[in-house]
């Protein structure tokens, strides 16, 4: 992938993710994942892992959700804090405020999906 189509793929799947369409993040975050090398293989792995952490929340597998959520968490942590115009510190921070009622939840308990869902962009980009 050359980096121009890099930067478009990386583009629509921020826009997918931040319009709440995990699932196609996914794949296209995927398809970066799979071309990348060394440590930015790991950026791209941990943001499949957030699209399908809260894919998983939406649809009410909480379960899921809770053990996607450390592994999202330990790819993006080496990336603190920015990297690809992402600011990874703010997307955590946000991840985990949204995800604290799933990880805190009891046994069997149910918790709703946010209103204000994670985002990787601000929402005034």
């Amino acid at each position: 992938m050359d980096p121009q189509e890099r930067a478009a793929t990386l583009s629509a799947a921020i826009e997918c993710f931040d319009a709440g369409k995990y699932l196609a993040a996914h794949e296209l975050f995927e398809e970066l994942w799979e071309e990348s090398e060394g440590a930015d293989s790991d950026f791209f792995k941990g943001l499949v892992q957030a699209a399908i952490c809260l894919h998983h929340f939406e649809s009410g597998n909480l379960e899921g959700a809770a053990l996607l959520y450390s592994g999202h968490r330990r790819c993006l942590a080496a990336f603190l804090p920015k990297h690809e115009g992402v600011d990874v510190a703010r997307f955590l921070a946000d991840m985990q405020a949204a995800l604290i009622p799933v990880l805190q939840r009891r046994a069997g308990e149910s918790t709703p999906f946010p209103a204000q869902r994670p985002r990787i962009l601000p929402q005034n980009r």
